[in-house]
Formats: C-alpha cells, structure tokens, sequence
C-alpha cells in the first residue's frame, strides 16, 4: 500500500473542495435550513411521526442524511468529471498509485466533505429544536457507510460520464429523486401500500431510517436491516468500482 501516495491524494481532493466553502459546505447548510424552516413552519403540530417527536425534530436527522447524501456523491462525481474535461487526470493516473488507493482517496474525501455537511446542519439545527440521542455510535456508522456509498457512486457516474450534462442527468433523474422519496419528510407508514412496498426498493431510505433511529431510537423498520442492506450495498459498488477502474473504463482511452 503507497500510503504516501494515497494520502496525497486525499488531501488534494479534501483541499479541492476547502477551497471553495461556500459552494461545498455553506450553500448546502443554508439549503436544510430553509427546508427546516419551510416545512416546520406549515407542518409543526399538524403532523406527528413518532410519539412524543415533534415534527421539526424528525426532520433534522433526514434533512442531515440527504445533505450527505448529495454532497458526498457531488464531490467524487464532480472532481472526476473535472479532471476528465480539463485533461489533468492524466497526472492522477501517472501517478504509482493502484487501483485500490485512487478509490480509497477519492471515497475517503467525499466521506469527509458528507459528514462535515451532516455536521453543519445540525449544528443549526439545534438552535431551533432539541435533538436527542439514542445510540451515537449507529449515527456515526450509517453517517460513514452512507457517505462512503454515494462517494462510490459518485465515482462511477463520474468514469462513465464524459460531459457535464451527462453527470447532471446522472444527478437529477437518479440521486435527487431517491433522496427526496427515501422518507426525509415523511414515514412510509403514512403511504399507500404500493408506495411502502416501492420505498423498501430504495436503498436511500434505509440510511435515512437507521440515521433516524440513532437520534430517537424508533425506526420504520429494524436498524439492523438497515445496516445490513446499506452495507451490502456499498460492497456491491465497491465491488463494480474497483472493476472500473481496474479495466482503465473511460479513464486510459
């Protein structure tokens, strides 16, 4: 293991993102912000999910996962898709690096840019509603696992994306509409059986769900499934990533 080099090259991607604050963790803590204040302000205590939760409280852990969930795919995706057009990634691929450590420098980066962001909305969060904790160590693990999923992810939108528009689309009719269904705002409960049954095929909720049970130590469903799918999956993409990048697709043509 080049632990020199997979360090470098970590720091580079965490530097890449640091550089521009605003865009990378400011804008998308001001975004749940307006979201929690939006959706309290018409559905608190019309609305209750959990006994003895209010509405605004059983926003924040769902409104702190989504933020992870998109920025941590938004910054493999994008600092690949960047260096593709720019044609600088051809000094990334130069580099004595493996396989194995370009994957583990760009999903430790976006890990790090997700749970900086999670942090950030509840850190304003707090300011207008207590937040309680059941299990810190479940928040910790599904904080990690699923921004080390949608980094995965990002990456391999980012090595089959060859425009930008491509990676937009990628974005916005994939992640964006898996994250607002994945139950940000809502149980599944309160669906319609065809829409429950539908949801359980979203991966996004179960990070959703398990999150939420490490704040109030209720779920829709069991946080050891949970667990278990959310980790299955990020060993699936692990798994179809490294191929990737081991057969040089869309990178060394």
């Amino acid at each position: 293991m080049n632990t020199l080099g997979l360090y470098t090259l970590f720091y580079k991607e965490v530097l890449r993102f640091g550089k521009v604050l605003l865009q990378t963790l400011i804008a998308p803590v001001i975004t749940a912000l307006l979201y929690l204040l939006v959706f309290a302000q018409v559905l608190e205590g019309r609305m209750e999910v959990f006994d003895g939760v209010s509405y605004t409280a059983f926003l924040v852990p769902g409104l702190m996962m989504m933020s992870v969930i998109q920025n941590a795919f938004a910054n493999s995706s994008s600092s690949l898709i960047q260096s593709k057009v720019t044609g600088n990634l051809v000094f990334i691929l130069l580099a004595p690096l493996s396989h194995l450590e370009f994957f583990l420098a760009f999903v430790l980066a976006s890990v790090v840019r997700g749970l900086i962001v999670g942090l950030g909305v509840f850190a304003v969060a707090v300011f207008f509603v207590p937040i309680p904790f059941h299990s810190i160590g479940l928040l910790l693990l599904f904080g990690f696992l699923a921004s080390a999923v949608l980094g995965t992810l990002g990456m391999i939108a980012g090595v089959w994306a060859e425009k930008f528009d491509q990676l937009a689309g990628f974005q916005n009719f994939i992640i964006l509409p898996l994250s607002f269904l994945s139950g940000v705002f809502y149980s599944i409960h309160s669906l319609p059986d065809f829409w429950q049954v539908l949801s359980r095929f979203n991966p996004f909720f179960y990070m959703i769900d398990g999150f939420r049970y490490g704040f109030f130590g209720v779920s829709d469903v069991s946080p050891l499934f949970s667990l278990s799918v959310v980790g299955i999956s990020l060993l699936i993409l692990t798994g179809v990533t490294l191929l990737m990048l081991k057969a040089g697709y869309k990178l060394r043509d």
